[in-house]
C-alpha cells in the first residue's frame, strides 16, 4: 500500500511514545506534503539535538554540549535546597509554579523491580555525592504520586534522613474543581493526611 520509504517513516514514527498507528500515518503524510526545506529543518533539529544534548554534570538535567544546565549555571539559585524529580520534564512543571528557587536533581526514572529498575539504574549515587560539597540542607522529594514514585520517595527518605538533612515530600491530594466520588483511595488518603486548619479571614 505504501512505498518503502513512507512505510519506514510510519513505522519509525509509530515507535514514539504516545503515537499510535493512525497518528503515525497522519504525521507521515503531513511530512510528505510539507516543503522539502521544512522536512530538512526537522531532520537537522533531531540530529543536532542528539549530537549536542548531554546531561548536566551536577544535577543530571539535560544540558547543551557538556555545559551546566540553565538552573545549575544560575548563581542566584539556592544551593542548599534540592528538589528531586524523576524526569527532566518535571523540572519544567515545577518551574512554571514560580514557587521553587533552589536546584534540582533528576533521577531519570523511578524504582520498578518488575521492569528491572533498581537504585543502580537511577542517578542516586550522583545525588548523594552532592550533599556535602553543596551544603545541601533540605531535599524535596518530588516524585510522581504513583506506586513507583512513592516507593522511590520512601527509599530516598531512608537513605537521606541519617545524613542530618530535612527530607520533605510534596503534598498531594484533590485537584481544584475535582469531585470526591471520582477520587481514588490514594489521592483521597493523601488529601486527608495533608489537611490544614481552616481559619476565618478578617
Amino acid at each position: 500500500m505504501y512505498t518503502p520509504p513512507l512505510r519506514n517513516l510510519v513505522d519509525e514514527l509509530g515507535r514514539l511514545p504516545g503515537i499510535g498507528p493512525k497518528s503515525a500515518q497522519r504525521l507521515a503524510f503531513h511530512l510528505l506534503k510539507v516543503p522539502r526545506d521544512d522536512a530538512e529543518r526537522l531532520a537537522r533539529a533531531i540530529v543536532e539535538m542528539k549530537d549536542r544534548t548531554t546531561l548536566c554534570r551536577v544535577c543530571c538535567n539535560v544540558a547543551d554540549g557538556g555545559a551546566l544546565c540553565p538552573v545549575c549555571a544560575d548563581d542566584r539559585r539556592d544551593t542548599t535546597t534540592v528538589c528531586v524529580v524523576e524526569d527532566p520534564r518535571d523540572i519544567v512543571a515545577v518551574e512554571k509554579t514560580g514557587q521553587f528557587h533552589g536546584r534540582y536533581h533528576v533521577l531519570h526514572g523511578a524504582l520498578n523491580p518488575l521492569e528491572g529498575i533498581g537504585p543502580e539504574e537511577l542517578k542516586v549515587r550522583e545525588l548523594l555525592a552532592r550533599i556535602e560539597p553543596e551544603g545541601v540542607a533540605e531535599v524535596i522529594l518530588c516524585t510522581n504520586p504513583n506506586l513507583e514514585g512513592e516507593a522511590t520517595a520512601m527509599y530516598l527518605a531512608r537513605l537521606l534522613s541519617p545524613l542530618g538533612l530535612e527530607v520533605t515530600r510534596i503534598a498531594s491530594g484533590l485537584p481544584v474543581g475535582g469531585d470526591l466520588e471520582y477520587a481514588d483511595e490514594l489521592t483521597l488518603g493523601r488529601a486527608l493526611e495533608g489537611r490544614r486548619s481552616v481559619r476565618e479571614e478578617n
